[in-house]
């Protein structure tokens, strides 16, 4: 059973997409786009710096863009995902990719629909100098004991020993100068804002009135969304999610479970590829992974595809 995943904010780096650009009719593609939400992800995705990929408004179309794009390379239209795919998910924004992949709503209402989140996601965490850091081992029980005595919001549960933090800038200083027991690292994330937190409550409200304006439709593909880690079978019922988990922590942990309930032995994540699939290769032993970096991975990821699709003899 194949999974596909989208990766989340702060997997992009300066001139990731410059390769994928050389396939034919992506840079077409990527154009296009980037007409219709008013934003050069050419240019984001090809010249631009790590600072100005870092904005929150920027970096969230472009890592569902990347996203996007990659996968049609492997999945041209919805019934190709529907006949290869057993589940999809996203981390974080790339629930937007997966919703957009599992036949919810089209690629350019995906587009639309982020940048109106990653803009009002942006002018939330303009308001209070605010940000992210993963910690790396440790005990999550004990883990979560000691953010709670400093204030900080568990804002990403991932998994295979990794708990990211979410809070202001004091708050995340005073967690760097201690650590909670066993903790090995605590690494600062490229993020502008304490995603998932009280701090978004103000991109709640933007973000439901964009999501009230776009038609939608049931998943074509088991959808899991990381509010708890559950399947929504109804379009309405991810854009609803997808509204308040701006807010709420991500649950990755309890999506890769039901990865393992339902049976997975494949799991391909979408440009940029790296993240999930290093978590992944932790918490879902024996699981097959391949993470789309660029377009040399793409017969491999055929490959697994052929292998491990539901069609697979």
């Amino acid at each position: 059973m194949l999974v596909l995943v989208a990766p989340g904010q702060g997997a992009q780096t300066p001139g990731f997409l410059t390769p994928w650009l050389e396939l034919p009719g992506a840079e077409d593609r990527l154009r296009a786009w980037s007409a219709a939400i008013d934003l050069d992800l050419v240019h984001y995705g090809t010249d631009a710096d790590a600072d100005e990929i870092r904005d929150t408004a920027v970096a969230q179309p472009l890592l569902v863009a990347a996203s996007l794009l990659s996968a049609r390379q492997l999945f041209p239209t919805t019934e190709d995902v529907a006949r290869d795919v057993g589940v999809t998910g996203g981390h974080s924004v790339g629930e937007l990719a997966a919703t957009a992949l599992a036949g919810v709503v089209s690629d350019e209402v995906a587009l639309s629909l982020v940048r109106a989140r990653g803009m009002a996601m942006a002018e939330a965490a303009a308001i209070t100098e605010t940000g992210m850091a993963a910690l790396l081992g440790g005990d999550p029980d004990t883990t979560l004991a000691h953010l709670d005595k400093l204030g900080l919001t568990p804002a990403n549960v991932n998994g295979a020993g990794q708990i990211v933090a979410a809070g202001t800038r004091e708050q995340l200083a005073a967690l760097e100068a201690d650590k909670p027991e066993g903790v090995r690292r605590v690494v600062a994330l490229k993020v502008a804002g304490a995603f998932h937190t009280h701090h978004m409550a103000p991109a709640v409200e933007k973000l439901d009135t964009a999501a009230r304006s776009v038609s939608v439709a049931d998943p074509v593909v088991p959808y899991v969304s990381n509010r708890d880690g559950r399947t929504v079978s109804t379009g309405s019922g991810i854009v609803t999610g997808l509204v308040g988990q701006v807010a709420n922590p991500v649950r990755w942990d309890l999506c890769m479970e039901t990865f393992k309930e339902r049976g997975v032995t494949a799991l391909i994540e979408l440009c940029p590829g790296g993240t999930l699939t290093g978590i992944a290769k932790r918490a879902l032993p024996g699981v097959k992974t391949l993470a789309l970096k660029k377009p040399e991975d793409l017969d491999a990821a055929r490959a697994l595809i052929a292998e491990h699709s539901s069609t697979a003899e």
